[in-house]
């Protein structure tokens, strides 16, 4: 449940734009890292104070930096400050419980997205919110914990492969919000081979652990889903936003993070129909068990009661029964008794209940 729903207590009462950090404290010392480029050059290296990335505000280079740790509320504040940020918007960034979404203002885009990974031990989908506001010439990046999904894209910076050093910070927002939408695949693939596991696994011996494992999928579908939803108004909102920001030649590259998004969301909703699907061929294959087992006791006990009916005749004490005295009595018991069986038997497989 708290991964639904971050408890929001500490900010109770207090004013709008109070910075309170809302989350789990991932990581020990924040990290401030900075890549700086344009066509030609490349600089990288890690900050031991944010004052040192404020200079590079008025460059016409492309700026990234990037925080790791948002716990931290000096720093949040200090760069704020210097980069015009909206308290509102300092304030949601320490909110790692915010609904992904985008927001255009005059100066800048502020976007929110989850990063997810997966526990293979647990099958558990973890998230991390990650917090872009994207200006003229820079992008700065909030992340809960050192980490990510992002070196595909600092190996094209630093290689200046293809066309990211030649673009603005736009598209390098497309090309870290298409490598956390491309990391969904990863995780969507090893639940997909976790899930055919189990459909054989249904068919050949299903366990109440069978069933448990169904059900903490299906939980983490439900989670995945909240995570990814959001998204596709995201997408649509960023391509609609009238911002000199945003260049209408990377429309084209964000409808194609929308288009891996729908094909995201449709796998997640495919998992989840088939996961209910599982559930009931669990309970139709146990119901099926029970029934064969109830069939069979039912054919002992029907094999019974005849042989119990004539053995509790004779074994009633009643001193003029003639067959008491009798020599062949007990063999002839016996052979009645044999009789009973093996005639119900063979109606029982006429009639194909064996």
């Amino acid at each position: 449940m708290p991964r639904f729903i971050k408890k929001r207590s500490k900010k109770a009462g207090l004013a709008p734009g109070t910075l309170v950090h809302i989350g789990d404290h991932k990581t020990e010392k924040i990290k401030i890292t900075l890549i700086d480029y344009d066509e030609v050059q490349l600089q990288e290296k890690e900050l031991k104070k944010i004052e040192e990335s404020f200079p590079l505000k008025e460059k016409k280079s492309v700026t990234w930096i990037n925080i790791d740790g948002i716990y931290q509320l000096d720093v949040i504040e200090k760069l704020g400050k210097h980069f015009g940020i909206h308290p509102l918007i300092q304030e949601d960034i320490v909110n790692t419980g915010q609904r992904p979404k985008a927001e255009d203002f005059d100066d800048y885009v502020y976007i929110v997205l989850k990063m997810l990974y997966q526990d293979k031990d647990k099958l558990q989908v973890k998230s991390e919110q990650i917090s872009l506001i994207i200006g003229k010439n820079f992008l700065i990046s909030f992340q809960e914990v050192e980490g990510d999904v992002f070196s595909s894209v600092r190996d094209r910076l630093r290689k200046g492969k293809g066309r990211i050093r030649k673009m603005g910070c736009d598209y390098l927002t497309y090309a870290l919000m298409d490598a956390i939408v491309d990391n969904y695949f990863i995780i969507l693939e090893t639940i997909g081979e976790k899930i055919e596991a189990l459909e054989e696994e249904l068919l050949e011996n299903p366990t109440p652990q069978t069933l448990q494992t169904i059900h903490a999928i299906k939980r983490e579908m439900i989670f995945f889903r909240k995570q990814v939803w959001p998204i596709r108004e995201i997408i649509s909102g960023i391509i609609k936003f009238d911002s000199p920001l945003i260049n209408e030649s990377i429309d084209i590259y964000f409808k194609d993070i929308h288009d891996h998004t729908i094909q995201v969301i449709d796998t997640i909703e495919s998992f989840r129909d088939l996961l209910s699907s599982m559930v009931d061929i669990y309970l139709s294959t146990i119901s099926n068990k029970m029934n064969e087992v109830m069939k069979v006791l039912t054919i002992i006990a029907t094999i019974f009661i005849p042989l119990t009916f004539v053995a509790g005749i004779y074994g009633m004490n009643f001193k003029y029964m003639p067959e008491l005295e009798w020599q062949w009595g007990y063999p002839l018991a016996w052979l009645i008794f044999v009789a009973i069986t093996i005639s119900m038997i063979c109606y029982f497989k006429r009639k194909s209940w064996l």
